[in-house]
């Protein structure tokens, strides 16, 4: 079972919706039992609450349910558990290199590195107007089956 753990700053938009987005990309390929997934945030200023109400909306739009994920912290075991780590900009990318060991970094990026016409950034939608929240789902549409597709799905 391949482990991916999904990261932004406060794991209330970005990070969860990738989650969201990224188990239903496998739900449609049948491929639920060959990963598990989580998100977490590099900061703790929102443990234990839900997706931003914002999100939790733009993906509901698109078939996603993000309401039963709550907020948590990265945790340091986390860098051991996970099989790839993918932050969703280059300041969250720099505070997992911070702190993992150094046999773990190889398994850290940004999410959407590589992933031909995008930025390789996501845009944190929080400070920002409701389309913030539907561009982050469509780059995260796209960065997940990029991801899929690297790995043979």
């Amino acid at each position: 079972m391949k482990q991916v753990l999904f990261v932004c700053l406060g794991n209330i938009c970005r990070s969860p919706s990738a989650q969201g987005v990224f188990e239903a990309r496998l739900a449609e390929r049948g491929l639920q039992r060959a990963y598990q997934v989580d998100s977490a945030g590099t900061g703790g200023y929102h443990a234990g609450e839900p997706p931003d109400r914002r999100a939790q909306a733009a993906a509901r739009r698109r078939g996603y349910d993000i309401s039963g994920q709550r907020a948590r912290a990265v945790r340091d075991g986390d860098f051991h558990e996970y099989d790839l780590i993918l932050a969703m900009d280059r300041s969250n990318l720099a505070n997992l290199l911070q702190r993992a060991p150094a046999n773990c970094r190889a398994q850290v990026r940004l999410f959407m590195a590589g992933v031909e016409g995008w930025p390789q950034e996501v845009p944190d939608p929080y400070f920002g107007g409701e389309q913030g929240f539907e561009q982050v789902l469509d780059m995260l549409e796209a960065a997940s089956d990029a991801l899929l597709a690297e790995h043979g799905h």
